[in-house]
């Protein structure tokens, strides 16, 4: 509750005076070579709930009395020798089997739109058995990037950094968005982004060692952060970004969350500014998708 409210105090004078962007920091970002794809996968977008939130809070600045739509939502990745999903999002009831878990008044706020369709149910609907998963990446630990992990096997590895399950898990409470529920009882398998830079980002971790699946370092929103960097079958280079952003918006003019909810959400807003500024700085061809960005999803859904 303090921490909700110190959020709110700070918002309306960052909505006026967004944080500035760091000119100097912009011009130390070097993008280091992108490893050669010698294969590639297929990308499949599963579109689970829905929201809305004022354009203003989620880029701060921005001088908008409209709305953004929201969508969560995972993908399913088919590579030569492995399908997985990336941000397992939603479970079927999840505001029932799910939100009652984060402190008040978070519930309130995050709560998708009904109806929700859960990850088994969006499976189906792709003629998938949930036991046809091999294993889950979430790009975090947050309630909406892995819920969906509850109607998977229990056997269906979660893989990901190791310092974000540290983060997450370690402590006599959750972090702020984190529910623990979901990972009780199922393999953890700790990942460590230990390769080189890539692009405008300072570790990376290819994992299948060919070039066409590449963890890349988002920290920020939380300390774990990754973003999925795809060479698809289309020939495109995709980088699911997680919650790095939730908007093509804050890539574009360099802008934080407004301190609410950023605040609450960001586990470091520091980095987690930085991180925008990596992004804002991508060479050209790469597609940046954030997880909530409605807009951006549904253009890749219907590429």
């Amino acid at each position: 509750m303090l921490r909700c409210c110190a959020a709110l105090a700070a918002t309306p004078a960052r909505l006026l005076r967004p944080r500035r962007a760091d000119t100097g920091f912009l011009a130390r970002l070097v993008s280091a070579p992108l490893p050669a794809a010698r294969t590639s996968v297929e990308l499949t977008i599963l579109v689970q709930g829905r929201m809305s939130a004022p354009t203003t809070i989620v880029a701060e600045g921005v001088r908008s009395l409209g709305h953004l739509p929201m969508v969560m939502g995972a993908y399913i990745v088919e590579h030569p020798s492995a399908r997985f999903l990336v941000d397992p999002a939603l479970c079927a009831q999840v505001r029932r089997r799910v939100l009652p878990g984060l402190p008040f008044p978070i519930p309130s706020l995050v709560a998708p739109d009904e109806p929700v369709l859960g990850l088994a149910d969006a499976l189906a609907a792709r003629d998938l058995d949930p036991a046809a998963i091999d294993f889950v990446l979430p790009t975090h630990l947050h309630w909406d990037h892995i819920s969906g992990v509850l109607e998977l096997p229990a056997s269906v590895p979660v893989r990901l950094p190791s310092h974000e399950l540290r983060w997450a898990l370690d402590g006599p409470y959750a972090p702020v968005g984190v529910v623990r529920g979901p990972l009780q009882g199922r393999p953890l398998e700790p990942l460590e982004l230990d390769g080189p830079p890539v692009l405008t980002f300072a570790r990376s971790l290819d994992l299948f060692g060919d070039g066409s699946v590449v963890l890349v370092d988002l920290a920020g929103h939380t300390p774990g952060s990754i973003g999925v960097l795809l060479a698809t079958r289309d020939g495109r280079r995709i980088l699911l970004a997680g919650d790095s952003v939730w908007n093509r918006l804050q890539v574009e003019l360099i802008r934080e969350k407004a301190p609410m909810p950023g605040q609450l959400f960001d586990a470091d807003r520091d980095i987690a500014f930085e991180t925008i500024h990596r992004l804002h700085a991508l060479p050209d061809g790469i597609e940046v998708v954030a997880a909530h960005d409605y807009e951006a999803v549904a253009a890749l859904a219907a590429h």
